[in-house]
């Protein structure tokens, strides 16, 4: 699994685990809605500050997001 992979299967399951849409992160996190489709979907890059941004969306940590973000070769 590809390390994109495995952050958007984190992501996705943060955001359930809160009953959020995409567009209610997307609006608490300040990101376009189509960009955390593609975070979601393993098909993007995200940078050091969105991630941040994402965390404080949650009200976690950085570090508690990207936690159990492997990369499995």
């Amino acid at each position: 699994m590809e390390i994109n992979e495995a952050f958007g299967i984190r992501l996705r399951q943060l955001r359930k685990a809160k009953g959020w849409s995409l567009l209610e992160l997307s609006v608490r996190a300040n990101v376009n809605h189509n960009y955390l489709c593609d975070l979601e979907n393993g098909r993007r890059n995200p940078t050091l500050a969105l991630l941040y941004r994402i965390s404080e969306a949650f009200g976690i940590t950085l570090s508690s997001l990207l936690l159990g973000i492997e990369l499995i070769q």
